[in-house]
């Protein structure tokens, strides 16, 4: 679906070959037999038949004992994070620098958007960071399991996000969750080249203007965590979030606001209780 959609968003006259459907292959089984017999060196075998999708950000495992939501993934699976059991038994602190909501450093090096991912993916990978099984929703409506390793994509995730609250409002931040949540669905249904897309993507650039600073996290045995956050374009103030009286910040405010806020529970009880 997703490289046919992407196929007629940018040529509608190309024609698309699909042997597995097209032709006897009905099985991975099958499609080893056919690559052995026409001598196609292939990653997989009967008795390790994994089906693997692998790119820069992360990979993902389907097939084999997956089958069975029931069954735990083998750990000779993985290919990209340690287990979280075997992982070093000291703390690993990082350091991601944002620009415009845009990741640009780690540690305090610049580096090229395909290499600070890889930086990450090595990072978190030997601290065991970004495994998540799941039964997921296919487009053709099918349930389908299956195991995902992003350790770098884990890590960039947590550190945007937390930037985030520093740099967002409120409502804000509650308009882009309700948004993400579509874009994310353009994307895995493969309708990159959508009109939708291309007009969140300006929303969320736009929004994104501020998101620059750098947060630090601590990888330990499967987990990132924030351990601190700034930015120059921070909405967060001590003197006014310590809640001590002051110019911009007045207890005595506080009195009016409720009375309004919650006007309409009182007018409610005093129907009930016929007030």
């Amino acid at each position: 679906v997703r490289f046919e959609l992407s196929f007629f968003a940018l040529n509608p006259k190309l024609n698309v070959v699909a042997p597995w459907r097209e032709w006897d292959i009905t099985g991975r089984e099958d499609a080893i037999e056919y690559a052995k017999k026409h001598n196609v060196p292939v990653p997989v075998t009967k008795k390790s038949i994994y089906s693997r999708d692998r790119n820069l950000w992360h990979i993902t495992h389907e097939g084999d004992v997956l089958e069975d939501p029931a069954n735990a993934p083998k750990k000779d699976m993985y290919m990209l994070t340690a287990d979280p059991e075997d992982a070093p038994n000291q703390p690993e602190y990082v350091e991601i620098g944002f620009e415009s909501g845009i990741p640009v450093s780690v540690n305090g090096k610049r580096l090229s958007p395909g290499n600070l991912v890889a930086e990450l993916n090595e990072i978190g990978g030997r601290h065991g960071i970004g495994r998540v099984d799941l039964v997921e929703d296919r487009i053709v409506g099918l349930k389908s399991r299956g195991v995902y390793e992003t350790p770098g994509g884990t890590i960039l995730f947590t550190a945007a996000r937390d930037l985030e609250t520093l740099t967002l409002d409120r409502d804000t931040l509650q308009l882009k969750d309700s948004l993400a949540l579509k874009y994310a669905e353009l994307v895995y249904a493969g309708r990159w080249f959508d009109p939708l897309r291309e007009s969140l993507d300006a929303f969320m650039e736009n929004i994104s203007k501020t998101t620059t600073g750098s947060v630090s996290l601590k990888l330990y045995k499967g987990s990132a965590s924030v351990t601190g956050r700034k930015s120059p374009y921070s909405l967060y103030r001590e003197d006014i979030s310590s809640f001590e009286s002051g110019e911009i910040y007045n207890h005595a405010d506080a009195v009016g606001f409720i009375r309004l806020y919650g006007l309409p529970l009182r007018i409610r009880a005093m129907m009930e209780q016929g007030i």
